[in-house]
């Protein structure tokens, strides 16, 4: 009973540690569109993007609602958003998004993290070339034909559409545009009153590295090392 309790607990705890960095993450995205764009959602397709995705994470409303609020705040952290790339071991490229209101500190932080695991800090461009930026939109699969949907969005920008897994491991529909076609396809699902699961942009490594297993846990150790930082939001790499 007890060996149990304790797996239980560990497992509630990594979750709970799991949901409150999304809340953070989500939280310095309303931040930083709410300063790009105002407080109403309405007029401001970046934040509807973020509290589209607030709700996707099981985000509360009223912490939604209270990150709005203080990101009007005369004491609110400017954030800004800085792309690292480096080398994860076994040439595996990883690209570091992140949103931090001190990049002195953050800069030491990731290099630390590199070191660590014995990845390398690399210059900007050293293996961004080897992704593309693109749009990811996550749609509830009922009630749309995904025939009829990639047919009516193509115009729009869409690039790629399939079948994966939200969240909380549940069917969706996955749609790929183009960075510069991200605003043309969130109009469109919205004039076809189609509400995202979430909305984000994401690096699509171009090709992948194959490692036997020890190499693979060798790299995701750093990537988990990378997505603990306070100041990192996203993490990619191009691990198969």
């Amino acid at each position: 009973m007890g060996r149990i309790f304790e797996v239980r607990k560990s497992t509630m705890f990594a979750r709970w540690d799991r949901m409150a960095k999304q809340f953070s993450r989500i939280g310095k995205e309303i931040a930083i569109a709410v300063k790009a764009g105002g407080t109403d959602p309405d007029t401001n397709p970046g934040l509807r993007r973020c509290m589209q995705n607030a709700k996707s994470v099981n985000m509360p409303k009223d912490r939604v609602e209270a990150a709005i609020k203080r990101s009007l705040g005369k004491d609110m952290e400017h954030y800004e958003e800085i792309l690292y790339e480096g080398y994860a071991p076994n040439g595996v490229a990883i690209l570091v998004e992140t949103a931090t209101d001190n990049h002195v500190r953050t800069v030491a932080n990731l290099k630390s993290h590199f070191n660590k695991g014995n990845g390398t800090l690399g210059n900007s461009g050293s293996v961004s070339f080897q992704f593309r930026k693109m749009g990811v939109f996550k749609l509830k699969p009922e009630g749309l034909s995904a025939e009829d949907l990639e047919f009516e969005l193509i115009d729009h920008g869409l690039e790629e559409l399939g079948e994966g897994t939200g969240e909380n491991n549940e069917d969706v529909l996955v749609l790929r545009c183009s960075f510069n076609d991200f605003g043309n396809l969130q109009k469109a699902l919205e004039e076809k009153n189609i509400v995202p699961i979430s909305a984000e942009t994401e690096w699509i490594p171009q090709t992948l590295v194959e490692l036997d297993e020890e190499g693979a846990q060798e790299v995701l150790k750093l990537v988990d090392r990378l997505e603990q930082d306070e100041d990192v939001q996203k993490v990619s790499h191009n691990l198969k």
